[in-house]
């Protein structure tokens, strides 16, 4: 999985105003992003708004996604949800050619134990073809995968790394320091990646780097001091990404680029006039 050490863009599923999927953009966002010198593409996790595509729709961006991507860059593709038999059975409708980790969340909404967190992603792990990254993010899920629950689960031979998007900072320190050598920690949240790095993390899967590449390629892979540094120049437009939810805040910021347009699918909703002119006023100070 050295591969997957580095800068994976969260990327964005574009649409045109009548919601309908716009693969022309889609294809610009691929081509910034790789221009950029990001080191791996997510296809359909929470900031490609996989929750509201359907499933034909799930395998033409995939596909599409394959396509444009022409063996570029690796691929981490997103399956999970709160019904294991059912993420089960997506898992085995996927074609996984050309993809080479599976990104899954934790489960959320019906708040199970740690215990039913294990069971879920050892049965995800058994059942996938491709390895297996966890995907902690307890502000969306409503449970947190503890640090202990993350080793339990980093023992399993199809379960690679985690994506850890809770904000626990001594969670994540116990995870690099107990973790298998080859297990990836990997900063969800775009603000922490340097701290996490500086811990011992291999790096970040970014929501802004749809927009900012090259910043967060000299994140990951530049001295600490360049790192620390890229980071600071984040802290007025970072909570503007979230302030209407993600990705609202991210594709507002690609429209002020020209990059694609900023609709989404309810239930969320454009940016706001007044949150469109604090990115487009952020963005200028970038």
């Amino acid at each position: 999985m050295k591969n997957l050490k580095g800068v994976g863009v969260a990327v964005v599923t574009p649409f045109h105003p009548d919601k309908s999927i716009d693969y022309k953009s889609l294809e610009k966002v691929i081509e910034h992003v790789i221009a950029g010198g990001s080191d791996y593409l997510v296809v359909l996790g929470t900031t490609g708004e996989a929750t509201t595509l359907t499933p034909s729709e799930k395998k033409e961006v995939l596909a599409f996604v394959k396509k444009i991507n022409n063996k570029r860059l690796p691929i981490v593709y997103g399956v999970g949800g709160n019904n294991t038999h059912a993420v089960l059975q997506e898992i085995k409708g996927v074609d996984f050619s050309g993809v080479d980790a599976l990104l899954s969340v934790s489960p959320y909404y019906n708040k199970p134990s740690q215990k039913g967190i294990i069971l879920h992603f050892e049965q995800i792990a058994d059942t996938s073809p491709v390895p297996i990254i966890l995907y902690n993010i307890p502000g969306r899920t409503m449970s947190n995968l503890t640090a202990e629950t993350t080793l339990h689960l980093a023992a399993h031979p199809n379960i690679v790394g985690t994506k850890e998007a809770s904000g626990i900072l001594e969670q994540c320190m116990e995870i690099a320091a107990k973790k298998p050598n080859d297990f990836l920690l990997i900063s969800g949240d775009d603000l922490f990646g340097s701290t996490i790095l500086a811990m011992g993390g291999e790096g970040m899967i970014s929501v802004m780097a749809n927009a900012y590449p090259s910043v967060f390629k000299t994140i990951v892979h530049g001295s600490q001091k360049e790192s620390f540094a890229s980071t600071f120049k984040l802290l007025k437009i970072n909570p503007l990404m979230y302030e209407e939810s993600n990705p609202v805040g991210v594709k507002n910021l690609l429209m002020h680029m020209g990059i694609c347009g900023d609709d989404v699918r309810l239930p969320l909703v454009n940016a706001s006039d007044e949150l469109s002119k604090k990115i487009k006023e952020a963005s200028l100070l970038l």
